[in-house]
């Protein structure tokens, strides 16, 4: 592996590959022997520090050159078994459904919502017996009975022919059917 080559920033849309424009930057051990010290540090203590941190960050870059030629390895792998980005993600969606519901949260939510929906169910059921319980007793009254047999000695006439009802126009007499019927 070309490592001089590679991009190893980890947040590159290149990560991993290999780039002949872009090549690692040594870190410049100049810069930090320039900026002052940090007082109570003996010059030995602080080039101890310095070689330390210059031997950190090379591990970083290893690390990261590492990481990256993982990640092809990885994909590779995947590539071969048929495994797709698209089937990772169904599946992590189905564990992640599958662990909400197996949440105690979820579960005491649905309980709820259940006994709400049956006090609901229950609710209604009694709002629709007393309208139809009010709705039998004005049936029963006299103000109904009363409109019903007027309402009932209305003449509906028909025309067989057409298979339409007219009603009686209330200016001419009432076997006259009305002229222009409206369909509905």
């Amino acid at each position: 592996m070309d490592s001089a080559g590679q991009d190893i920033n980890l947040n590159s849309p290149n990560k991993g590959l290999l780039s002949d424009s872009m090549t690692d930057v040594p870190v410049d051990t100049g810069v930090a022997a320039r900026t002052p010290a940090v007082e109570g540090l003996t010059e030995a203590e602080e080039e101890e520090l310095r070689a330390e941190l210059t031997k950190v960050e090379e591990e970083i870059v290893t690390l990261r050159q590492v990481l990256a030629a993982k990640e092809r390895h990885c994909g590779e792998l995947k590539r071969r078994l048929g495994l797709s980005t698209l089937g990772e993600l169904k599946q992590n969606l189905s564990r992640s459904w599958h662990d909400v519901q197996v949440s105690s949260a979820y579960k005491k939510t649905q309980e709820t919502l259940s006994q709400a929906g049956q006090k609901t169910s229950a609710a209604l059921s009694t709002v629709g017996s007393a309208i139809s319980r009010k709705l039998g007793d004005m049936r029963n009254s006299a103000t109904f009975k009363s409109f019903e047999d007027r309402v009932g000695t209305i003449k509906v006439v028909g025309d067989r022919e057409n298979g339409s009802d007219n009603l009686p126009s209330s200016a001419g007499s009432g076997d006259k059917p009305l002229s222009d019927p409206a369909p509905f």
